[in-house]
């Protein structure tokens, strides 16, 4: 289905090869004398999702703060021919990087669509009266067609807070491809969820990077991330030991040692 005509160009839902690739190198991240990342180099692909995995404190959240301009760091970060390091978060934000966060960030007393809107259309200090009192003409249409996307049509005039948990967690994702976006940064999106619960949001997260953004996961549900990532990185310490395929990280030496403990079982998500 293609997207209704009043939604802007810039909002459309495009193909992969017409999205932007993700490309970290070097990227390190120092707290006094604690070096949190080292040498960190990922590529993040339109149409595939790249897993990051690790024990706890391994820095995978670090990497992901500096990725999107919330933490300093050294290295080189690029959305296709543009590099957005030197970037605020803001301005990455709008260059077509977005992410979800640990505990969420839904507002509770809020409908469904008043919190993906609040993520399509973030405030900015010189135009903030506008933004307040204006209503952009192309909400409504921009609200059904990223809930279709996350699996959740005709909720948008839900309380936020009256949902299941995993359906907020759909929600998040919504709210972090509504202003559009090439690349999507998931970090531990599948928390608090069963394996049911994370085998049915994997499977969201896959039909959704089908129509065009990729995604960088970030998830402890290993069984999940192995079933459904395309590539897998490993971080030990904030420095990568493994980059491959889920088939060989399972049977990795490094990787069995530094977190899985036993090979892992091949599952289906």
């Amino acid at each position: 289905m293609s997207a209704p005509e009043q939604i802007p160009p810039a909002q459309q839902i495009s193909p992969a090869q017409q999205r932007k690739t993700l490309r970290a190198v070097g990227v390190g991240v120092r707290y006094g004398g604690v070096v949190a990342n080292e040498d960190v180099s990922i590529t993040v692909e339109p149409g595939t999702i790249v897993g990051l995995i690790g024990p706890n404190g391994a820095g995978k959240t670090t990497f992901v703060d500096a990725l999107t301009g919330f933490t300093k760091c050294v290295g080189e970060i690029r959305l296709g021919d543009e590099r957005i390091d030197g970037l605020p978060p803001h301005r990455r934000r709008r260059a077509g990087l977005s992410r979800t966060w640990q505990s969420g960030e839904l507002f509770a007393s809020l409908t469904v669509a008043e919190n993906i809107l609040a993520a399509a259309h973030p405030m900015r200090p010189a135009m903030i009266w506008k933004d307040l009192f204006t209503r952009h003409h192309d909400d409504a249409a921009r609200v059904e067609r990223v809930l279709d996307m996350v699996g959740l049509p005709g909720a948008g005039g839900l309380k936020a807070g009256d949902l299941a948990l995993g359906q907020q967690k759909l929600v998040g994702v919504a709210r972090a491809i509504a202003g559009g976006c090439d690349i999507m940064l998931l970090d531990e999106p599948a928390a608090g969820l069963d394996s049911a619960e994370s085998v049915q949001f994997a499977e969201r997260i896959r039909e959704i990077v089908k129509l065009g953004p990729g995604a960088l996961l970030i998830d402890h549900d290993v069984a999940m991330m192995l079933s459904v990532c395309d590539t897998i990185y490993v971080l030990e310490f904030g420095r990568l030991i493994f980059q491959g395929t889920p088939d060989e990280a399972r049977n990795d030496p490094a990787v069995i040692a530094a977190y899985l403990g036993v090979p892992m079982e091949v599952q289906d998500a």
